[in-house]
């Protein structure tokens, strides 16, 4: 089974423009039935603050599109909403949907990125999300969650062997993005994918930039800014035996992630 995530300029805070390009995307694309399919943060309206008209209830029509695209791909789906929270902010989700269109589950951004504004617009999540992709535990995060490495630590605890990182992250900073998969797929001994936007909103231009890392922190396929496709295949049995040789996250000390 192969990864692909789909790299592109989104419309600004155009939905149905975004609904229409990312499902051009997948006709061309044609992944086959059991793949996984990665969107971008906030795949169809951008790192938008404004929320009227835009955020959605759980059973919004992001919700219904992305549904609607698993089931007919027959795919595992993952990709990034604006929800309403339980204050007047909202929230920065990654939804995953299973190849029936079921949501497996919803991972709310737990880092919103203050320097930009996000906090006043956006609340943090609370928890986290894991699920299974044909016997490898993988975990969405969205974006600014890169930042803090105790999250990925979280997770490996709880058996992640994939991390999906989706994203609007600035050019400005790219040189960032590239050293933070790196040091998250070495430390947590995982693979790594930045599924990063490209192209520019009214105020930030975006590098592109999608990377696969491997467990090693080897860069296994990777996109330029241009608009493109990443797809590749995960090596499970190399990550196992490379935990096996090498069993670094047996040292880690749980008390300091407040586990027991």
């Amino acid at each position: 089974m192969n990864v692909h995530a789909l790299q592109y300029s989104i419309h600004w805070e155009d939905k149905t423009a975004n609904f229409r390009h990312i499902r051009a995307l997948l006709e061309q694309l044609r992944p086959q039935p059991g793949d996984l399919v990665v969107l971008p943060e906030l795949s169809c309206v951008g790192f938008t603050m404004r929320r009227e008209g835009l955020a959605e209830d759980p059973e919004g029509e992001t919700r219904r599109f992305f549904s609607a695209l698993a089931l007919e791909y027959g795919v595992f789906l993952v990709g990034g909403a604006s929800w309403w929270g339980e204050s007047e902010r909202g929230l920065n989700m990654a939804l995953t949907f299973d190849p029936q269109g079921q949501l497996l589950g919803s991972y709310a951004k737990q880092h919103p990125f203050s320097y930009g504004g996000e906090t006043d617009h956006y609340q943090a999540g609370d928890g986290f999300f894991q699920f299974d992709w044909h016997g490898c535990q993988v975990a969405p995060l969205v974006c600014y969650d890169l930042r803090f490495p105790e999250t990925f630590r979280h997770l490996a605890v709880g058996g992640v062997e994939f991390y999906l990182v989706i994203a609007n992250w600035p050019a400005a900073r790219v040189h960032h993005w590239d050293a933070l998969l790196l040091a998250r797929a070495i430390e947590n001994q995982a693979y790594v994918l930045g599924v990063n936007r490209c192209g520019e909103d009214p105020k930030v231009s975006y590098p592109g930039s999608t990377r696969l890392i491997d467990p090693h922190g080897k860069v296994v396929a990777s996109l330029d800014q241009q608009p493109g496709n990443l797809s590749a295949a995960l090596d499970l049995e190399d990550l196992r035996a490379y935990r096996g040789r090498f069993p670094a996250l047996n040292d880690l000390k749980r008390s300091q992630l407040g586990l027991s």
